[in-house]
Formats: C-alpha cells, structure tokens, sequence
C-alpha cells in the first residue's frame, strides 16, 4: 500500500526561499572566488571599513560563530588584507584594521556583490522588482525579523 502525501493548502516558501538563496549564495561564491575571497571574508572587510569593530562585533553582523570568524580573519591576515589591532578607544579588546591592500580588495569585491545582486534583481521584469525587495525587506523586519528557539531534539545513544 503506498502512503498518500498531504495535500498542501498553501505555497511552500520555505523552499522558494531556501532555493533561491542557496543559488545566490554560490553565484556569489563563484564570483568572489574570482579575486580570491569568500562572501565572509567580504563582509568583514566592508563592515570592519564602516567602522572600528571587535571581531566579536563583526561575528554578529555577518552571523558567525566564533570559530569561523576566527578562520575568516586568519585567512584575511595571511593575504595581508586585515591585522587585528587594539582598539584605540577600549586597550582590553581588539579590532580587525583593513590594510590599504584589503580597502583596495573590499571596493573590488562590493562591485562584484552589487552585480550579482544586480543581475538577480535585474531578472525579473520592471514591475515585480520593486515589489519583491519591498515583500522582503518588510518580512524580514517584521514577521519574519526574529528567529523564535527551535526546542533542542534529544538524540538515543549508539546502541552497541
């Protein structure tokens, strides 16, 4: 006997959304791999450009835990990009400093970010752009602005 799926009632934006960025996200990664960054190290070069900030400050802006950030900026470090430096209004914390090369990176890798998004935006026609930025940008600083705590699942041992 086979099992009959549940007819769905409503459109799955779950899988519109997971899609369609997991695509802009590896278009985004193929184009900045061009010049030899990835899409975190993006976001720290710009963000840490704005204004002095904490690699702390930095983790949060581009949502990542600290493991990562500490690679990213290791990997910053290594192509002489960004040095951590103390910070010149806190002595006990650090700041991520962009060096005059990781400025000249960071204004070629926002051209390619803008493109890419660009070019996504630019795909569809005149009068459903506006409108989709709009629906989006409403839900993310509204109804969907806050994650709410998933409740932890408990795993089983092995059984041996």
């Amino acid at each position: 006997m086979t099992a009959m799926a549940p007819a769905r009632t409503c459109t799955d934006l779950s899988f519109l959304l997971d899609h369609t960025s997991h695509v802009l996200r590896s278009r985004m990664a193929a184009a900045l791999a061009e010049i030899g960054l990835t899409a975190r190290m993006h976001c720290v070069l710009v963000h840490a450009l704005e204004e002095e900030r904490t690699q702390i400050q930095l983790a949060e802006i581009g949502d990542m835990d600290k493991t990562t950030m500490v690679v990213t900026v290791d990997a910053l470090e290594k192509e002489g990009l960004a040095e951590r430096r103390p910070s010149s209004t806190d002595r006990r914390a650090r700041i991520i400093a962009v060096t005059e090369k990781g400025a000249e990176v960071a204004e070629r890798s926002q051209v390619i970010v803008d493109r890419v998004h660009r070019d996504a935006i630019d795909s569809l026609p005149d009068d459903e752009r506006e409108v989709l930025v709009r629906a989006l940008t409403r839900l993310s600083r509204e109804h969907l602005g806050t994650p709410v705590e998933a409740p932890q699942v408990v795993r089983r041992a092995r059984q041996k």
